[in-house]
């Protein structure tokens, strides 16, 4: 069951397209990774936060309580546990496919892999207790690891402010993400491709658009997602542009058929 568009199915006997028999299951889910655990640290007393398991109101506070009185051995969770907690007794946290963050589309996500890190690693190890902190990566060479562990957030930080100086991302130009979601593929992005029409008069040296495309999560909720990222090196040619193209928007026919909207310095590119 998909958590963010609802679709539900069973799982195939058989490939669809190959009709192979041969299906494995890949990735490791906190579900997943809690059913492990139970086979490898049999008599462990083992529950997992994330959004199943913590839906009714209080579940998310009585479970954190548990642990903190000591009556959970181990704890297995997405980053919501990473976040503003104080667990004394912890000595020892487990960052499993690190490499979702390394690799992933937005070009934060080295900084925000390193920030989860940072944060998570500050669990280990409080009050007297040495802590411990083990990360999974299929790409233990990859710079990125040297970089953090060597130089510390200040360094990775460094490295991605002169990356991102050399290939023009903010901080050093400004962007705005225009967005459309509708029932239809086609809509989604006929109303984004009118978008960029009615803006590229104004595209030159200060203003670039890139798109219209897919978002990278391209259907949530029953609803088909594209996007168009404007890009500027001058913030008041950006909100000129933007000033202009609002109202051209809000009066297109075709807009009744979407959902959109536009994320001046947006903080997620999805």
């Amino acid at each position: 069951r998909c958590h963010h568009c609802g679709h539900e199915s069973s799982i195939p006997a058989q490939c669809p397209g190959c009709g192979s028999a041969d299906l494995r299951p890949l990735g490791k889910g906190t579900e997943r990774i809690e059913d492990d655990l139970r086979e490898a640290v049999p008599g462990a007393a083992i529950e997992r936060m994330d959004r199943d398991t913590v839906r009714g109101r209080g579940a998310h506070e009585r479970l954190l309580r548990r642990f903190d009185r000591g009556e959970i051995d181990i704890l297995v969770g997405t980053q919501m546990l990473s976040k503003g907690h104080h667990f004394p007794h912890l000595s020892l946290v487990g960052v499993v496919n690190a490499d979702q963050g390394l690799f992933g589309t937005d070009f934060r996500s080295a900084e925000r892999l390193a920030q989860s890190i940072i944060q998570v690693a500050g669990r280990a190890g409080r009050a007297d207790r040495p802590g411990e902190v083990l990360i999974q990566t299929a790409f233990r060479d990859h710079p990125f690891w040297a970089t953090l562990i060597e130089g510390g957030y200040r360094q990775v930080a460094a490295d991605a402010l002169a990356e991102r100086e050399a290939t023009r991302w903010p901080p050093f130009t400004r962007l705005a993400l225009l967005r459309s979601a509708a029932h239809r593929h086609a809509d989604a992005l006929a109303f984004l491709e009118i978008a960029r029409d009615l803006v590229a008069p104004r595209c030159g040296s200060e203003l670039r658009v890139l798109g219209p495309v897919d978002a990278p999560m391209a259907r949530k909720a029953g609803r088909y997602r594209a996007q168009l990222l404007l890009q500027s090196g001058d913030r008041a040619s950006l909100h000129e542009a933007l000033r202009e193209l609002r109202p051209l928007l809000e009066q297109e026919p075709s807009a009744r058929r979407v959902r959109w909207s536009i994320d001046v310095d947006p903080i997620e590119l999805f």
